[in-house]
């Protein structure tokens, strides 16, 4: 598929909704859980986001069929399971919950982890509030949230603390178009930027998360789904910072994150990485297309079309890049606060 996504809810799957019939609270948070499977206690897990007092529960339960569904919506009426007609992206299992809800902020959350420190859905949602509500309304926009995600603190199931921090940097600097490495980092004070929240955990505000389009559904690699979805917030002038106010814990294995460069990846540098910016706008001009054919490996009409492709895109977004993805990673590397949080660790 070379068409690119421009709208929010153009490509959603088709899934039937079970449950979720009552609020169980009116904090303005929301949880959103996605299952990785493994034999964790569903009933339990709910109860802990019960006595949390989010409002909602989505709960993201695949394309196969659940034996404790009845049970389970019954025992807990604020929970809505999504039940889909076959087995889609990570991004597009967020994009779905976030369709489904009408709370201002949603937790994604994964069935394996834990929520070890936070103070209740209504503490977190006050806490981002009351840091972002002012700066928001004055520069006219019309979410009272500051950021698009909040990345909390992340444990393994040994209590160590994990290097979520994920920053960008230039691996080829020489290169008119840049190869991007990741290296991640320790959050050791509060505000860090981060390019992405480590596996999609994060506190999102819904409103800038449907403006800025989601999760790319037509990336399957949840890696450069998150790869896309961070530079497109930085691109496009939106913030993901973390947090040492909410910490959660794995109760499993650290997911693998998959950087094997494969369509996502091509899809990925087109739309962040190709593209030119030019005093308020962007394009990619033609002269990058041999650099994309003989680097990307595709034969070449089909480099073409997903060339062109990614220049339409690009076209109906021009005005909404502020930057481009070079000046984000040199910016991000002049933050000497981030080198501190490795030293500190060594």
């Amino acid at each position: 598929m070379n068409t690119i996504p421009t709208t929010f809810n153009g490509n959603l799957p088709s899934y039937t909704a079970v449950g979720g019939s009552e609020r169980k609270a009116s904090t303005g948070l929301s949880a959103v859980v996605l299952n990785r499977g493994g034999r964790y206690s569903r009933y339990s897990f709910f109860e802990e986001l019960e006595k949390a007092g989010f409002d909602y529960i989505i709960s993201m339960e695949g394309s196969c069929s659940r034996y404790d569904l009845e049970n389970l919506s019954s025992e807990f009426p604020f929970v809505r399971f999504i039940l889909l007609k076959e087995p889609v992206s990570c991004g597009e299992n967020i994009n779905i919950a976030a369709a489904e809800l009408s709370s201002p902020l949603f937790f994604v959350l994964w069935n394996d982890v834990r929520l070890l420190r936070g103070g209740g859905a209504g503490r977190m949602a006050e806490r981002l509030l009351h840091s972002g509500g002012a700066q928001a309304q004055s520069a006219g926009d019309d979410s009272q949230y500051k950021r698009l995600c909040t990345v909390p603190m992340l444990q393994d199931c040994r209590s160590e603390s994990i290097p979520t921090l994920i920053t960008p940097a230039l691996s080829s600097p020489k290169k008119s178009v840049a190869s991007i490495k990741t290296v991640p980092f320790f959050p050791v004070e509060e505000g860090l930027p981060s390019l992405y929240p480590f596996d999609g955990i994060g506190i999102y505000d819904r409103n800038r998360f449907i403006r800025l389009g989601g999760f790319d559904p037509s990336i399957q690699s949840f890696h450069w789904q998150l790869m896309d979805f961070g530079f497109r917030s930085r691109l496009w002038g939106e913030e993901i910072a973390s947090t040492q106010l909410i910490k959660l814990s794995y109760e499993g294995a650290i997911p693998h994150e998959d950087g094997t460069a494969e369509s996502g990846y091509k899809r990925f540098i087109l739309k962040n990485l190709v593209p030119v910016f030019r005093t308020d706008y962007a394009h990619i001009p033609l002269r990058r297309f041999p650099w994309y054919y003989r680097n990307m490996g595709s034969d070449f009409f089909a480099a073409w079309d997903e060339f062109s492709a990614a220049r339409q895109w690009v076209k109906t977004n021009r005005y909404r890049f502020t930057s481009a993805a070079r000046t984000i990673v040199e910016r991000w590397e002049s933050l000497d606060v981030l080198s501190g949080s490795q030293k500190e660790r060594q």
